[in-house]
């Protein structure tokens, strides 16, 4: 990497930036709306899921704040304390009555897994932690996932976790952006010589 005072923005053709770091402030609503789209019509389009997952009401976003957790064994989402007590739950979309915390968690409402974690939300094949604005839209659409399974049929054991993992991998593929991107280019009215400079250096995008 070139020294602070060699390097100049000037000399950049486009200007990139990863998940964490910016240069640039995002559009939260836009960047929501996308990521879920994307992710449900994956799974609607090559796992079967039910066509409802793609409407989304402009109300159901509130349901997405930072620090949520997965429970996937029994299709809750949890909102924990720093000693693992569940602050707030919902099963689905469908929030918890304070009766019914304590009935799922006992007079402590511990959750059971908390033990386990030992500081860290590593990777699991038992919960899923919501920590950034990039993962966040798959909260919601693991909550409408539980709400759609609920009304279908009586499910005791939640397994679409590997499907949401296969929309996850699928829309990291460049060719997954090829629809998306360019219409956000065009939504932002960038700058022709943008688009010509994307098309040219990823044709998979044409």
């Amino acid at each position: 990497m070139a020294r602070a005072e060699d390097f100049s923005l000037a000399d950049c053709d486009v200007i990139g930036f990863d998940l964490d770091h910016t240069l640039c402030r995002y559009n939260v609503t836009a960047t929501f709306a996308l990521i879920y789209d994307s992710f449900a019509q994956y799974l609607v389009e090559q796992k079967g899921y039910d066509r409802e997952l793609m409407t989304v009401s402009p109300d159901a976003w509130d349901f997405c704040f930072k620090g949520l957790l997965l429970d996937m064994e029994d299709g809750n989402l949890l909102k924990l304390s720093e000693d693992g007590t569940v602050v707030r739950a919902s099963h689905g979309t469908r929030i918890l009555t304070a009766e019914e915390i304590l009935e799922t968690y006992g007079k402590k409402r511990k959750w059971k897994h908390f033990k386990t974690i030992n500081g860290v939300f590593a990777r699991s094949g038992k919960y899923h932690f919501y920590d950034n604005y990039f993962d966040l839209p798959g909260a919601l659409l693991c909550a409408r996932i539980v709400d759609l399974l609920d009304q279908n049929r009586n499910v005791k054991k939640y397994e679409f976790w590997k499907d949401v993992i296969a929309s996850i991998e699928y829309n990291y593929k460049a060719s997954a952006f090829k629809g998306s991107v360019l219409k956000i280019i065009h939504d932002a009215s960038c700058e022709k010589h943008l688009m010509s400079y994307l098309l040219e250096s990823y044709p998979c995008l044409k």
